[in-house]
């Protein structure tokens, strides 16, 4: 039976093989939201809780067309933004946070999206996940590792976290990952959620990961 630090080795060889992968795969991950600045990209990851990319996307055109920034989204209704953004779900209450954060992004920020967790977490609708995003996208900084729906999947596929609560998953992904690699991994990720472990039918014969991956049931 091997020791406990030599479990320790394993597991360490475990998940440095998966980032190499990660890194062969998804050489340079990417954001699929589409968005022109910060404040474009902290609406649309907004406007994404329980909804796909591709629908914020066709979704995000017309609505920075009509409010492009946070002074002109300030002033705008709730029934103009619900209109908008009625087809990505929960519309009532993201028309309300956006609104309510373009105001406070105004009133407290000069109308720029603060490069800081803490102020950040102080705007309507923005949660942990929100905040990292837009903070490794937008400004570089690795304050933490978005958990999102495939991050939180895959993560306990892997063994990564035996949790399914968000604040804990993040923290047990920080314990075990580079800081450097926080930002890319979770980019890694959703996108091999997406294209091969996908949630209802995942491709586990195609998949890269498979030797590595202890929740498998192939």
């Amino acid at each position: 039976m091997p020791t406990r630090a030599e479990s320790a080795e394993a597991e360490k060889k475990r998940i440095s093989s998966v980032l190499r992968r990660l890194n062969r795969h998804f050489p340079d991950p990417k954001c699929e939201l589409d968005y022109q600045g910060t404040y474009q990209l902290l609406v649309a990851v907004i406007l994404s809780a329980q909804c796909t990319d591709v629908r914020v996307n066709i979704v995000t055109p017309p609505l920075f067309a009509a409010f492009p920034d946070p002074p002109a989204m300030a002033k705008a209704t709730q029934a103009q933004v619900e209109a908008l953004v009625k087809s990505t779900g929960f519309f009532r209450n993201k028309a309300k946070n956006i609104i309510a954060t373009s105001k406070r992004l105004v009133e407290s920020f000069g109308g720029n999206v603060p490069a800081n967790m803490e102020d950040l977490l102080s705007l309507p609708g923005v949660a942990r996940k929100t905040a990292n995003v837009v903070l490794g996208e937008c400004f570089g900084i690795a304050e933490g590792v978005v958990v999102d729906t495939h991050v939180n999947r895959l993560s306990n596929l892997l063994s990564l976290t035996k949790s399914q609560d968000p604040k804990r998953i993040e923290k047990d992904l920080m314990a075990l990952l580079p800081k450097k690699r926080w930002i890319k991994f979770a980019h890694q990720l959703i996108l091999h959620g997406r294209r091969t472990c996908i949630a209802r039918r995942p491709k586990c014969d195609a998949c890269f990961l498979l030797e590595h991956c202890p929740g498998n049931s192939a």
